[in-house]
């Protein structure tokens, strides 16, 4: 019973347009800074190196390099002070947490970009191969 209530809450709450992001993506984070009575939109951009949580307790780390200096800012994924994620690149990574790009700088930081999956974009898959018939060969007479 209890366990409903809280699920329905959650569900009011939750953002719908939520863009599909994963570890190692680039992106830029909009969120909305409220200074006196003005509200303005401030972009943090640079890589996920960790997503954690589930539902409304989802939370992704961004990092950047400001000034030759590491910054890492902890997003909750269905805040309402985040305006809107834009995904700029996708990284190819076989880590769920990069913990390790902390220790690398400079070119050391950089991703392999991620090849989008077969089928997605109307290319044909990988499994379907285009079959072409050989012309009929002509007797010469």
């Amino acid at each position: 019973m209890k366990n409903r209530l809280i699920a329905l809450v959650e569900a009011a709450s939750a953002k719908k347009d939520v863009p599909q992001f994963e570890i190692g993506d680039t992106v830029d984070v909009h969120q909305r800074i409220l200074e006196g009575q003005k509200e303005r939109v401030q972009i943090f951009n640079g890589v996920v190196i960790a997503k954690r949580g589930g539902g409304m307790n989802e939370m992704f780390t961004v990092r950047r390099i400001v000034q030759g200096e590491g910054v890492e800012r902890i997003f909750p994924l269905h805040s309402p002070k985040i305006a809107k994620i834009e995904v700029k690149r996708t990284g190819r990574v076989r880590r769920a947490k990069l913990y390790y790009l902390r220790k690398r700088v400079g070119k050391a930081t950089r991703l392999r970009e991620r090849k989008p999956k077969p089928g997605a974009d109307g290319a044909t898959a990988a499994g379907s191969k285009k079959t072409t018939t050989a012309p009929a060969e002509q007797s010469p007479t």
